[in-house]
């Protein structure tokens, strides 16, 4: 059922990403309830971030989030350790979701 259920989001998210491809994209300024709602999730998980940036990259559908994350709490772990903790936070949203692009780093001062 989650399959089935997967399938016909990214059959629902492609369609909608043919349906924006000739059209102006959204203004810069104006985030999907998707985005709010993960960046939420993760400025509560990571409330030392000196960045956070939450982009959906399907087209406006909730398929797929590029997430960057700039934080003092990956300082002294490998990328592979932040990336769990972000999933970590993240792991009900996951779910829904067709894919997920992670960019972590420490704050450079």
């Amino acid at each position: 059922m989650i399959a089935l259920t997967r399938f016909l989001r990214r059959k629902q998210c492609l369609s909608q990403v043919a349906l924006v491809a000739g059209q102006t994209h959204r203004a810069l300024s104006s985030q999907t309830e998707g985005e709010i709602r993960i960046a939420k999730i993760l400025q509560d998980k990571f409330p030392q971030a000196a960045s956070l940036k939450v982009h959906d990259i399907s087209g406006g559908c909730g398929a797929m989030y590029e997430i960057h994350i700039e934080s003092e709490e990956f300082k002294g772990k490998r990328t592979v350790q932040q990336h769990r903790l972000v999933n970590q936070a993240l792991k009900d949203e996951i779910k829904t979701m067709h894919g997920l692009r992670i960019f972590t780093d420490v704050p450079k001062n």
